[in-house]
């Protein structure tokens, strides 16, 4: 089947259920922007109730022979989708591109994190091998296996709409389920690009649909009882809901949360390193990353000259269109969400905060792009707004603090929990850190610790709502169930009545 061309301006980002493309009977829809002019570019369906039930049942109809498939054929499948993955890398990244606004070598980064997990799933067959205990008792064996469940769902951000979506369905289908994306509204033809390449690597019809769509489909999918999971990214507001509804209708749920990193800067560390690694933390994608650095916390006299090293390089970055050639930075997803960051920035001086660098300057933030400049602020304290709310844009601010307790008192105060990092020289101070704080990813001289596939990814505290972290081994864990086998094969003249409950002999 050839490849859909999603390239046209005029055109309308439908289902994909059962192996094809479907229209939306709803009436509804939504625009999708391009973020670097301004303009709209095409309509998303948004599905009904009804809909998103005709999805389920093609997942459940597919179910049973998915689940039967061999272990080595899944694998073959997820392999030759890892090689579409990779011819197509450039591809994806114009697609990510036109509708999110990051640049194209971001884009790039985005989809070779994203194919790490497909690789992870490539060894499905070890990844499901279980235990066995020959003579736990006279004559019996117990074993565990672990068995998929079903229909399963994930529900997916604007920020990586290539990326997480693969931290989800590539381990869900593996271990042997069907899997329903809801990709976010604002950025979902990637979604549908996926979903052809998962149909050519051979994946049966029915195993992999795509639900474009809004609150109602997201409200269906956490009802629907033929769902036995859902998986979810966004902010904390929405994945505490989606916990709360998922759980309370009997549903396995992880969902991720938002964020406030922090990168602690010691008096030791290299300033040059330590600026460097946060211009890129905090201004790589625009800021709009769950792991990127909103505050970096300098502690006593490396204060100053890191605040000039930060304020220097970015007088030297190029925000612009992604797809320009050059350009380092590119706009946020909508106007809507410009405006209400660029507005953390005029309350900045109000709150007590000093605006070194306001992005609401750059050239590009005169446009009719979605664009606004790297900001910095410096004197940051946990009372202000800029420092309470997860920002999710290119604004970092600078918090300063007399020692090492009080900076480890900030950041563990902080309600949220997902990503940190230090930047020291000191081997000790390091290793004491990572052991006080409480955050679900650390950092040791590396600004954005998101795990490499064969870990998991996942925070702490308000970050996340449920007990399993996404993809990598807790991913398998997610997306299974195990079940334990007692056996016994007796020779039948053997066999006697015994009232007594089972014991080990």
């Amino acid at each position: 089947m050839a490849i859909a061309d999603v390239s046209v301006t005029t055109r309308t980002v439908n289902h994909w259920i059962g192996g094809k493309l479907v229209a939306s009977q709803s009436g509804r829809s939504g625009t999708v922007w391009n973020p670097a002019t301004g303009e709209a570019q095409a309509q998303v369906a948004f599905a009904s109730a009804s809909e998103v039930d005709q999805a389920v049942a093609s997942a459940k109809k597919a179910f049973p022979e998915w689940r039967a498939t061999a272990l080595s054929r899944r694998a073959e499948i997820m392999f030759k989708l890892r090689e579409l993955v990779d011819a197509n890398r450039r591809r994806i990244a114009e697609l990510l591109t036109s509708e999110h606004g990051k640049t194209v070598p971001d884009a790039m980064g985005e989809v070779a994190r994203g194919l790490e997990n497909i690789e992870f799933a490539c060894g499905i067959p070890n990844l499901l091998k279980g235990g066995f205990s020959e003579q736990s008792s006279r004559g019996i064996d117990v074993y565990q296996i672990r068995q998929p469940l079903g229909v399963v769902a994930g529900i997916t951000p604007f920020n990586f709409p290539a990326m997480v979506p693969m931290w989800m369905f590539a381990n869900a289908i593996a271990c042997g389920n069907t899997f329903l994306l809801k990709p976010s509204e604002k950025d979902p033809s990637v979604s549908l690009f996926l979903a052809e390449l998962l149909q050519r690597a051979g994946l049966p019809d029915g195993v992999f649909s795509v639900i474009q769509g809004d609150r109602v489909a997201v409200d269906r999918l956490l009802e629907h009882p033929d769902v036995k999971a859902v998986s979810f990214v966004g902010s904390t507001p929405v994945a505490r809901y989606v916990y709360e509804t998922g759980t309370r209708n009997g549903k396995r749920v992880q969902a991720l949360g938002g964020a406030k990193n922090h990168m602690l800067v010691l008096p030791d560390a290299d300033v040059a390193m330590a600026a460097d690694a946060a211009v890129s933390a905090a201004y790589g994608s625009a800021g709009e990353r769950c792991m990127a650095i909103s505050v970096v916390v300098a502690v006593g006299s490396v204060a100053d000259p890191l605040v000039e090293a930060i304020r220097e390089r970015l007088a030297r970055i190029k925000v612009g269109p992604g797809m320009e050639e050059g350009s380092e930075m590119g706009p946020l997803i909508t106007r809507e969400h410009r405006d209400k960051v660029a507005s953390y920035v005029g309350n900045a001086t109000a709150e007590g905060a000093t605006v070194t660098v306001d992005g609401r300057q750059d050239p590009a933030s005169q446009g009719d792009g979605f664009f606004l400049g790297a900001t910095l602020l410096d004197n940051v304290t946990p009372a202000m707004r800029c420092y309470k709310d997860e920002i999710f844009g290119p604004v970092l601010g600078v918090a300063r603090v007399d020692t090492y307790e009080q900076a480890l008192q900030m950041i563990n105060t902080n309600p949220y929990g997902n990503g940190v990092a230090i930047f020291t020289r000191d081997g000790g101070a390091a290793r004491q850190f990572q052991f006080d704080v409480e955050v679900g990813m650390v950092g040791i001289n590396v600004p954005v610790p998101v795990p490499v596939s064969y870990y998991s990814f996942g925070g702490w505290k308000t970050s996340l709502f449920g007990d399993l972290h996404v993809y990598g081994p807790e991913g398998v864990q997610f997306y299974t169930r195990t079940k334990v086998v007692t056996s016994r094969w007796p020779d039948p003249g053997t066999s006697k009545v015994d009232l007594g409950f089972p014991q080990v002999r």
